[in-house]
């Protein structure tokens, strides 16, 4: 018997992909699946992207990496696009979404001290997910991925989300809070958008009590939820940004973003990363972004996820297995009543890959570049394979 050499770190299914067009996915066996995970939502713009393609080789062909050490001029202009499309003032980059949220836990550390707190701590929210560092697995809200790894950091402070009056009440009683750090859209959580009163509050809060408002746009970002960030649909301005995932569309590549009110706070020897923002990974970045504004990929998420939630809603209206549907932009949850696990590999035999998030919500990231036709095939599909496993008479979409 042969002893498998990696780490037993994920639930790997028995399945391998060739090669990629699109929205499709290739197996080594030639079969044909239709991929509403991206990667979890790397992949905006879809598998072998030309553009994408293309940046990465003729990088390639003249310098992938130097240092930090050196001025690189493809790091400064995609930091200028970042700040151009973000509406911020500098960038930090670093190589994926935990490190992207590293840098904010530190920036907002680094920002109490020089306020003269000695303890600063940050809000952060029950169901949350930034990364599994120590830091940002320690800011997670969720248990189950932090069980085991103890002592967990300290310095955080949990609340509700979309809980206005428990933010109140800590601001009351902590002295020490320097910063909230929270998602738009709590994609491992289930794919829960904040409320967007209980967020221009949260905006309130901090610019009353000179925190920082910090958004993990890890997820979110991109054009993934029907603007470049999701905060440009909500009306709220943060101080902090952090991005990954969708920026690179598989290129490891993860940027901090701030804004007037932390730009500042780094200096040399504050923070630093070997391979973040080498010449490559900008160049991969820089022709995403280039994509995805001069397609007007962002506006067409937004069109496509109303779209496609007003579908997903007709066809399970009065189903009782069905407790919610939600989203915002091509980033939809479809909650069920029951964990449904299972849902994954019934998917897999039907040529759709799919992901279930906290247990019982099918959490769909298709790429941004989708055509209407794929649209009705993943409301088709989708629809078909849920009313299946759930035993539904409707078994056909409407």
């Amino acid at each position: 018997m042969t002893t498998q050499p990696l780490m037993n770190t994920y639930g790997r299914q028995a399945l391998s992909f060739d090669r990629g067009e699109g929205a499709w996915l290739y197996d080594t066996n030639g079969n044909k699946y239709f991929d509403t995970v991206s990667g979890i939502a790397v992949c905006g713009l879809g598998h072998s992207h030309p553009a994408v393609t293309k940046a990465i080789s003729d990088q390639a062909g003249k310098l992938i990496h130097c240092s930090n050490l050196y001025t690189i001029p493809l790091q400064n202009t995609l930091a200028e696009q970042l700040c151009k499309v973000s509406g911020l003032k500098k960038a930090f980059f670093c190589n994926s979404g935990a490190e992207a949220n590293e840098a904010a836990i530190k920036l907002a550390r680094l920002y109490g001290h020089k306020k003269g707190k000695t303890s600063p701590a940050i809000i952060v929210m029950e169901n949350s997910f930034h990364g599994r560092t120590l830091a940002t697995l320690s800011a997670t809200g969720n248990r189950k991925v932090q069980a085991g790894f103890e002592p967990l950091l300290k310095g955080f402070v949990r609340a509700p989300f979309n809980s206005l009056q428990a933010l109140e009440t800590i601001a009351k009683s902590n002295p020490d809070i320097v910063a909230i750090l929270m998602e738009p859209v709590q994609g491992e959580g289930g794919v829960t958008p904040v409320n967007p009163e209980y967020f221009a509050k949260v905006r309130e809060l901090c610019t009353k009590n000179d925190w920082l408002l910090m958004l993990d746009e890890v997820q979110t970002g991109n054009g993934r939820t029907g603007a470049y960030f999701a905060y440009q649909r909500l009306g709220v301005e943060p101080d902090v940004v952090t991005t990954a995932k969708g920026l690179g569309n598989g290129f490891p590549i993860g940027a901090c973003l701030a804004g007037s009110k932390a730009e500042d706070v780094f200096t040399p020897g504050s923070h630093g990363s070997t391979f973040g923002g080498n010449p490559l990974a900008c160049a991969a970045a820089l022709s995403v972004i280039d994509t995805i504004e001069a397609e007007r990929l962002a506006s067409r998420a937004n069109v496509l996820g109303t779209r496609l939630l007003e579908a997903f809603k007709e066809q399970f209206a009065g189903a009782k297995y069905i407790r919610d549907i939600r989203g915002l932009g091509l980033m939809i949850g479809i909650e069920m009543t029951d964990p449904c696990p299972e849902l994954v590999a019934l998917a897999k035999t039907q040529g759709l890959l799919i992901n279930v998030t906290s247990d019982r919500v099918i959490r769909l990231l298709p790429p941004l570049i989708i055509s209407d036709e794929e649209a009705d095939h993943l409301v088709t599909s989708v629809s078909q394979l849920i009313k299946i496993y759930a035993g539904d008479d409707r078994k056909k979409p409407r």
